[in-house]
């Protein structure tokens, strides 16, 4: 039975700290009460505060995990405690993985009459199936043709009253905030970005016409009434420049006869001169359309230096080229998809699409002249990888690891997943090494360990050396773990030593590892802190001030100086003697 590679690493590093103790404590617990596997996909029960399990899906292919899902209701960053749990189960325990047979196999084992009754059987039990056979018996026996296949569109036009009547909500509310509540964010921008949406929403299902109805009204209540939040700051910028992307959409997905285009042309132009906007992208879309000459030669496959433009592209052109992308591909038009990817020099676009269409061959021979970014061959990796061609997904991913970019982590990462799953262990080393570089963790330091094997020694001097010298910042945590889990204590003091009161806890962490070997640096640092507190009287922040002199008592005592602690509280005592909420924690039994 093949079963996903995985390791603890893997699981710490998709998962957040808290939801990886709790996943341990269900894993501890038995709660995982059922693991089966049915081919790619592992399917698990686990217990938790409802009466029911919840229900927990793994699926994965030869190069690790592909996808997970609980029915829990848990929405936060990474894997929740079920998943977890389920997955240290596959860890720990993978003997306990019962083997299933497959849908496939199931019914290969079943005849023809066997097979219709099962269908009749469970549509009595769940009778809501009906209309998915209905379906798809239908798609199966008379498909829809390619051109005519699309989802239904609404029959009635939207009003359009509600959607003012929500913008203008929106502004009465922001003015509110501000004026009575002396608030200091923007509360407009994003409200009026999820009103854009639900127009986005109808053009998304190809109904462009309904779109511009919304749009309109949006519009229309933006330009009447924007001065009622200007004064107080509202930005026009990321609200307009939606609106224009929206318009865009909207306008090359509907059905626009000759002088219904003539009056939006007309509309477009005055809102912009009253709100002191741009809406060029959707003006020239609208005077485009897809007639326009130029479009129509590369739609057609003729390709110039100039792509789908008369002249100079305008700044615009990218944004408005990709618009064009996405409905082409909605409208499963794939053939002049390439063509106009090709034009544009929309090269993710274009690699992607080959993949998608399982042309793995032309996606991996125009990689290896058009690929030029990091971003372009972890698309082009993950769509080879959806489409089964595992190891032309590495090979692009490993050629991706050495272009520029900015997802240098999450390519790294995803590349050493593959390259294990693939049993590819120097690739999967050197590629989980670039993510630590890329950005330190404990949890990848730990596979590094694991994958380098003997040669870790080696291997470990080089991470710590890109460690110390690595100016990324939020990363004193992954720092911290790591040169404790080494015992390098003079450098997680080095790194914490004039970090902010506010990195406490990891203070304290590096404080107890030191007490030991340097109690000195202990009670300076720790004195320093508390004096702090102490000297600016403010009483709320004393219990700090208190549990940095803990750390001093402790320093004093290891090392011997009882009598130096007592001089020093007796100090203290003198100085704040005023301070009586301070003097009843210093008189406290594990003070004196």
């Amino acid at each position: 039975m093949s079963t996903p590679t995985i390791s603890e690493a893997t699981i710490r590093r998709n998962a957040t700290p808290q939801s990886f103790e709790r996943g341990e404590a269900y894993y501890r617990s038995d709660s995982v009460v059922s693991l089966t596997q049915r081919g790619n996909t592992l399917q698990a029960e686990v217990e938790g505060s409802e009466d029911s399990p919840y229900h927990v899906t793994v699926r994965f292919d030869g190069g690790g995990l592909t996808a997970t899902d609980c029915t829990c209701a848990y929405n936060f960053e990474g894997w929740c405690k079920h998943i977890v749990a389920t997955l240290l189960v596959c860890v720990r325990q993978p003997d306990s993985i019962e083997e299933r047979p497959t849908l496939v196999q199931l019914l290969d084992r079943l005849d023809p009459v066997q097979t219709q009754r099962l269908v009749q059987d469970l549509v009595a039990e769940q009778p809501e199936l009906i209309d998915a056979i209905d379906r798809h018996v239908s798609l199966i026996t008379a498909p829809i043709p390619k051109a005519a296949s699309k989802k239904s569109v609404r029959r009635t036009s939207v009003d359009p009253a509600p959607f003012r009547r929500e913008v203008r909500q929106v502004f009465r509310s922001a003015v509110g905030y501000w004026e009575y509540e002396g608030g200091e964010e923007d509360p407009v921008t994003e409200d009026l970005l999820a009103i854009v949406q639900k127009a986005r929403d109808f053009t998304e299902q190809g109904d462009g016409n309904n779109a511009l109805v919304i749009l309109e009204a949006i519009t229309v209540a933006c330009v009447e009434d924007w001065d009622d939040v200007a004064d107080y700051g509202a930005d026009t910028d990321e609200i307009a420049q939606a609106l224009d992307e929206a318009w865009t959409e909207a306008i090359l997905s509907a059905d626009l006869a000759p002088e219904d285009t003539v009056d939006l042309r007309v509309n477009l132009e005055n809102w912009q001169d009253e709100w002191s906007v741009h809406f060029s992208m959707s003006l020239e879309a609208l005077r485009q359309g897809w007639d326009d000459p130029a479009l129509q030669n590369v739609l057609k496959g003729t390709i110039t230096e100039f792509g789908a433009w008369h002249g100079e592209p305008p700044d615009y052109a990218d944004d408005l080229a990709l618009i064009r992308l996405k409905i082409l591909d909605r409208q499963e038009r794939y053939q002049e998809y390439l063509y106009l990817a090709e034009a544009e020099g929309q090269t993710q676009q274009y690699l992607t699409m080959l993949g998608r269409l399982g042309r793995t061959e032309d996606a991996m021979q125009v990689a290896q002249t058009q690929m030029t970014s990091m971003e372009e061959a972890f698309a082009l990796a993950q769509t080879l990888r959806e489409q089964g061609a595992l190891e032309q997904a590495l090979q692009i991913a490993q050629t991706g690891l050495s272009l520029p970019g900015n997802c240098g982590y999450n390519l790294a990462t995803w590349t050493s997943d593959v390259a294990e799953g693939l049993g590819n262990r120097p690739v999967a080393l050197s590629a989980r090494m670039a993510a630590f570089k890329h950005r330190p963790s404990f949890g990848d330091y730990q596979k590094v360990e694991e994958l380098a094997g003997e040669r870790w020694s080696t291997v470990k001097t080089e991470l710590l050396a890109a460690m110390r010298t690595y100016t990324g910042w939020g990363l004193e945590q992954s720092k911290v773990d790591v040169f404790l889990h080494e015992g390098l204590i003079d450098d997680a003091i080095a790194l914490v030593t004039d970090l902010h009161s506010y990195h406490g806890d990891l203070i304290h962490r590096v404080m107890d590892a030191a007490i030991a070997d340097n109690p000195d640096w202990v009670i300076q640092n720790a004195r320093r802190r508390a004096e702090s507190i102490m000297d600016a009287k403010k009483a709320e922040y004393y219990y700090h001030a208190i549990n940095w002199l803990k750390k001093v008592r402790a320093a004093y005592i290891q090392s011997g100086r009882q009598s130096e602690w007592s001089a020093y509280r007796s100090k203290l005592m003198a100085t704040h003697a005023r301070k009586y909420k301070l003097m009843a924690m210093l008189q406290q039994r594990d003070m004196v």
